[in-house]
């Protein structure tokens, strides 16, 4: 039987240390708490995030290794740079930030569910309402056709989902942001969660003990708290 760890009610800013975290199913610290902006932003400040679905209790993870993007080091394979060059999309910052939660929340191809629930867009929007979870967008004149959604903590950017509505649209806002952050000084994008897709763009994986040791010196650091509106987002 597995036993977890209960957050505490009222104390948000309290985790058990990442390093207690499960084997199997990788990187499962603890369940409970609430999704309040406190927590959250104490969560990934401490290298732990949540990913639950619907019917389960609030699920939180730190898993080993960290998948993760140097902000200067995303690829752009040739055949896209080609695509983006004729392309004529431009990009946004927090011109979108629901719409973009709710195209990543939609069903996908071989996904029965989404873990996006209704819970967690609440909790997201609020957060961007407070200026901490931002957006890039992709645009095809009128058009949504890619984006990013995540959390700035000082300077650190964890990455929560992508969507692509255009072959391409997910791994352009990618860039797009990884761009505009590494202009500020953020070096890490945490992108969570391994997988060849994500490896094939550049991203590594970083050790738990190292990723959470950046994550709270990146999370202490002054960052770019509001809103992004103004920034201009260049293509890659």
């Amino acid at each position: 039987m597995i036993r977890l760890p209960q957050l505490h009610p009222t104390r948000p800013g309290l985790f058990p240390m990442p390093e207690s975290a499960l084997d199997e199913p990788n990187g499962l610290l603890a369940w409970g708490g609430d999704l309040s902006p406190e927590r959250l932003l104490a969560a990934y400040g401490q290298g732990v995030f949540p990913w639950f679905n619907e019917d389960e209790p609030i699920l939180w993870w730190s898993p080993d290794p960290r998948c993760a993007f140097r902000t200067d080091g995303v690829h752009i394979s040739r055949s896209l740079r080609k695509m983006i060059d004729r392309s004529g999309w431009r990009l946004t910052a927090d011109t979108s930030f629901g719409r973009v939660m709710r195209a990543c929340a939609a069903p996908r191809n071989g996904q029965p569910g989404t873990w996006i629930g209704a819970d967690m867009i609440a909790a997201y929007e609020e957060l961007h309402r407070l200026g901490h979870a931002h957006s890039v967008e992709v645009w095809d004149r009128g058009s949504l056709v890619g984006g990013i959604y995540g959390v700035a903590v000082g300077r650190l950017f964890c990455g929560e989902s992508m969507f692509s509505a255009r072959t391409g649209g997910s791994k352009v806002a990618l860039a797009g942001l990884c761009r505009l952050l590494n202009g500020w000084g953020f070096p890490l994008l945490d992108a969570q969660v391994t997988n060849p897709h994500l490896l094939s763009m550049g991203a590594v994986e970083l050790p738990r003990k190292e990723f959470v040791a950046q994550a709270r010196r990146l999370s202490a650091m002054p960052g770019v708290v509001g809103s992004w509106l103004r920034y201009p987002v260049s293509l890659p």
